[in-house]
């Protein structure tokens, strides 16, 4: 994948986590992004790790393994900053 297609599958699993785990999270448009981008790593290196796949393109695994890194980031920066 492309740098654009990183760019708007961050973008779209970024709006994805941020809609399932509502709260009052400090950033915008641009920490969606980058939450979604570093999840969709993050589950990617999960999910290669314990045999579920990692994230290769536009398909509802890779969106769903994104996704679930996306939330455990989010998950993760909560219990931080409550500290």
């Amino acid at each position: 994948m492309g740098i654009v297609s990183w760019l708007i599958l961050g973008l779209v699993v970024g709006i994805i986590a941020k809609f399932l785990m509502p709260g009052k999270d400090p950033g915008g448009f641009v920490l969606t992004i980058i939450l979604g981008i570093t999840g969709a790593f993050v589950g990617g290196f999960i999910g290669s790790r314990i045999g579920f796949g990692s994230v290769s393109g536009f398909d509802l695994r890779s969106l769903s393994i994104a996704v679930g890194g996306a939330i455990l980031l989010l998950i993760v920066y909560r219990a931080l900053k409550k500290k």
